[in-house]
């Protein structure tokens, strides 16, 4: 029997899609979920610099590139940009396709990251760095919905996340866990900065996340069935 591919549908209302690279951008709406997924990695950016100046510890990933820039001559936004080709690299045995957002999430973040450490100063009122960290957990929250949400693609190392769950049969819950453990272990090993900060983002960035992703989750065109 011959196979014919139907027309896409538009998924159920605030559904994230499992879309291939060329699908992401077939799928629709891109006059809003570029500019969101945009908007959404610069500001990871900016959570990420203000969780710095607020020097009350870091999210896992940025223990690792703090204690990294500490041997090398390279800012922090640099790191993140190294790392996150470098994770990608990862990608290829387990065999994830990178998206727009993917490519987009390796750069636009880290260059987020040192534009803002340019013009926000290191803080030393106690309030001000808890206001600092507790602004870059939420604000990490924000960012990851909004970039998430627009569906063009997972970052870096959110696909190693995922492959290497698909690859390994674990949990995401265990290999997040693992993933993460590894990398403040490494970092704090190289001098990464390790504190509350780190408690908190472990703590609340997933349900902020949760809480967030319905209302910037656009709607798009499933990719077309085959039958």
């Amino acid at each position: 029997m011959t196979s014919t591919v139907s027309t896409g549908s538009t998924a159920p209302r605030g559904v994230l899609v499992d879309l291939g690279p060329v699908a992401q951008l077939r799928a629709g709406r891109l006059a809003r979920r570029l500019p969101q997924l945009y908007v959404g990695l610069f500001l990871y950016g900016v959570s990420l610099a203000l969780m710095v100046r607020g020097s009350l510890g870091l999210a896992p990933w940025d223990v690792l590139h703090s204690g990294f820039i500490r041997h090398v001559p390279m800012t922090l936004g640099q790191a993140v940009v190294l790392f996150s080709f470098v994770v990608l690299v990862l990608w290829i045995p387990l065999k994830e396709m990178p998206g727009l957002g993917t490519i987009s999430n390796a750069v636009v973040v880290g260059l987020s990251a040192d534009a803002t450490l340019a013009v926000v100063d290191q803080q030393e009122m106690m309030w001000a760095r808890i206001a600092l960290m507790a602004g870059g957990v939420a604000l990490c929250g924000l960012a990851s919905a909004l970039y998430i949400g627009a569906q063009l693609g997972r970052g870096p190392r959110d696909g190693l996340m995922t492959g290497l769950a698909r690859r390994t049969g674990l949990s995401l819950r265990l290999v997040r866990t693992g993933l993460e453990v590894a990398v403040v272990v490494i970092g704090l090993l190289l001098g990464g900065v390790l504190g509350l900060g780190t408690v908190v983002y472990a703590l609340a960035i997933g349900p902020l996340t949760q809480l967030m992703l319905p209302w910037f989750t656009v709607d798009v065109l499933a990719p077309a069935a085959e039958r």
